[in-house]
C-alpha cells in the first residue's frame, strides 16, 4: 500500500472545500451497478462473498464545511426497532455507560450542532433534522460521487435548468427616445389588470438518501483541531469494497442519521455461509439478519415507494404488478444486506484496519438533492 496522496482538490460552491487522497488500490471511477441490480435478485448477482465486496484500499477525504450559525442543540430524533424482545428505547445499567452510539457526535459538534444523546437511551439509528446545512447535502452528494461502487435505485434528479441572465452591458445611443408631449399631456385611463388566481409554490424537488460505510477522523490527531471558527474540517474516509446505495426520499426525511453500531461491533457479526441468503442461508446466531432488519425497518419510514425504480428482464421499467411494492422493498432490504455484509467483511482487510478507526465508523444516510 502507497502513502497517501493528494490527486484534487475542488471547491464545490460556497458550503464545502474538499482535498482528496487516495491509497494505492482504490479505484477513482465509480462504478454504476444498476445493471447487476435489477434483472434478477441482487445476492445472486453479486453475492455476499464476491470479489466486489473485498475491501482493498481507502480513499480519505479531507473536507472542509463551512457555516455561519452558533453553536446550537442539534434537533435529534431515536429510533428503536420491534425486532427487539425488549424495545423499550431506555437503557438498561450495562448499557448506562455506552458510548458507541455517539460515534457520528464528532461530525455534528464540529459544524456548531450540539448532539445531545441521553445515556437513558438505546436507540438502534439516531436521526437529526437540523439546524440545516446546505453543506451536508453536498457532503453526502461528495461521498456518493466518491464511491467505488454504488447501488442506484431511484433516478437521478433533472439539472436544474434556468434560463441565462441576459448582457445588458452594451450600449448605444439608438435605444434611447425624447418623450413626447403628446404622450405627457394624455388623459387615457390605465387599463386595469386582468383578475388572475395567485400562483401555487413550486413544488419541493425531489430528494434522495445515500447510504454508505463511513469513517471519520480528525484532521489533526484530536477532535478539537476539526472544530474551527467557522468551519468544520474532518477526514473522511470510503473503502472500495462497501457500495454506497442510493434510494428516493420522502418529504420530511432526516437530514442526517447514522446507525447506532460501529464498525467494531458489526465485525462481531457472524457472516451467512452460503452466498445465497434468499435461498434461506443465515447465520447461526441471526444477528447479521437482525442488524439487515433494523435498518430496513427504519428505511421504510423514509423511503418513497413510488419512486423506487425496478425492471424487469427485458430492461423495461416495472410499472404494474401486483407485487411490486413487495419487490421494492426487497430489492432495499438485498443492497442493504450486500452494505452490512461489506462491511462485516472490512474486518480481513489490512489496510482498513491500519487506517480507519473502528470506533468512529460505521453506516450513515444523508439526505442529498
Amino acid at each position: 500500500m502507497g502513502p497517501v496522496s493528494e490527486v484534487v482538490a475542488a471547491s464545490l460552491g460556497s458550503g464545502i472545500l474538499v482535498e482528496l487522497g487516495v491509497h494505492t488500490g482504490f479505484e477513482l471511477t465509480a462504478k454504476a451497478a444498476n445493471d447487476l441490480v435489477f434483472n434478477k435478485p441482487l445476492d445472486a448477482v453479486l453475492p455476499i462473498y464476491s470479489e466486489r465486496l473485498e475491501t482493498s484500499g481507502i480513499k480519505v477525504l479531507l473536507i472542509t464545511l463551512k457555516y455561519k450559525h452558533l453553536m446550537d442543540d442539534a434537533a435529534l430524533g431515536f429510533y428503536r426497532s420491534s425486532v427487539h424482545t425488549n424495545n423499550s428505547l431506555f437503557a438498561s445499567v450495562k448499557d448506562y455507560i455506552a458510548v458507541e452510539k455517539g460515534w457520528f457526535s464528532p461530525y455534528l459538534f464540529a459544524s456548531a450542532r450540539r448532539p445531545i444523546i441521553p445515556r437513558t437511551m438505546t436507540p438502534d439509528v439516531v436521526f437529526c433534522h437540523g439546524p440545516f446545512l446546505l453543506g451536508d447535502y453536498r457532503i453526502g452528494k461528495t461521498l456518493l460521487e466518491e464511491s467505488a461502487l454504488v447501488i442506484a435505485l431511484c433516478d437521478a434528479p433533472p439539472l436544474d435548468e434556468r434560463p441565462k441572465p441576459e448582457n445588458k452591458s452594451s450600449f448605444s445611443f439608438s435605444s434611447f427616445s425624447l418623450p413626447s408631449l403628446s404622450n405627457s399631456f394624455s388623459r387615457s385611463r390605465t387599463p386595469s389588470p386582468e383578475p388572475a388566481l395567485t400562483p401555487m409554490p413550486a413544488p419541493s424537488q425531489p430528494r434522495r438518501i445515500v447510504v454508505l460505510l463511513v469513517g471519520l477522523k480528525p484532521h489533526r490527531k484530536i477532535w478539537t483541531s476539526s472544530a474551527r471558527p467557522g468551519e468544520s474540517v474532518i477526514n473522511y474516509m470510503l473503502c472500495n469494497g462497501c457500495p454506497a446505495i442510493v434510494i428516493p426520499a420522502k418529504v420530511g426525511a432526516p437530514l442526517l442519521a447514522w446507525d447506532g453500531l460501529t464498525l467494531k461491533q458489526l465485525w462481531r457479526l457472524e457472516l451467512p455461509h452460503s452466498d445465497n441468503t434468499l435461498a434461506g442461508a443465515k447465520s447461526s446466531d441471526g444477528k447479521f439478519e437482525g442488524v439487515v432488519e433494523v435498518l430496513c425497518e427504519y428505511l421504510e419510514l423514509s423511503v418513497d415507494w413510488d419512486r423506487v425504480v425496478l425492471s424487469n428482464d427485458n430492461g423495461d421499467s416495472t410499472t404494474e404488478s401486483d407485487s411490486v411494492l413487495e419487490a421494492k422493498k426487497n430489492a432495499v432490504k438485498d443492497a442493504v444486506t450486500i452494505l452490512v455484509a461489506s462491511a462485516v467483511r472490512t474486518r480481513s482487510s489490512k489496510e482498513v484496519k491500519e487506517e480507519v478507526v473502528e470506533d468512529r465508523c460505521g453506516i450513515a444516510m444523508w439526505r442529498i438533492a
